[in-house]
């Protein structure tokens, strides 16, 4: 966009039931601090300049559905993070609270489902 200059902030805003205990869950699975909490909102940074992960509240939240079922809700959108160790990393997300997806595509990716029912991938590339 022509209108951003250096050190405009960008980021992927997440609807949720809990926006703070989901910035936590992130935070922690990432290692990155919550830059920024208040009643609604909770917004996990990578610097000051972003990438910001962005929580809100969403009243009637209804968690997508994956893999996809016709007339339920797909997802939107989701995160692929890549590690070095696919099950280290898996048993890392476990413990803050995900949960292992049942159907899995492809033998180097995990898909899990994070606190709230989104889905996200860990990825392998070895």
């Amino acid at each position: 966009m022509k209108s951003r200059t250096g050190g405009m902030w960008w980021g992927t805003t997440i609807e949720a039931p809990d926006p703070s205990g989901l910035a936590k869950f992130y935070s922690e699975l990432l290692g990155l601090p919550i830059g920024h909490e208040e009643p609604g909102t909770a917004i996990v940074a990578g610097s000051p300049q972003g990438p910001f992960f962005v929580f809100q509240q969403a009243d009637g939240y209804r968690p997508p559905v994956w893999p996809p079922v016709d007339g339920k809700q797909r997802p939107m959108m989701h995160f692929d993070f890549q590690v070095g160790d696919l099950d280290s990393a898996v048993a890392d997300a476990v413990a803050l609270g995900a949960t292992l997806a049942e159907s899995q595509p492809q033998e180097n990716v995990r898909v899990l489902f994070d606190p709230a029912g989104h889905p996200f991938c860990l990825c392998f590339d070895g």
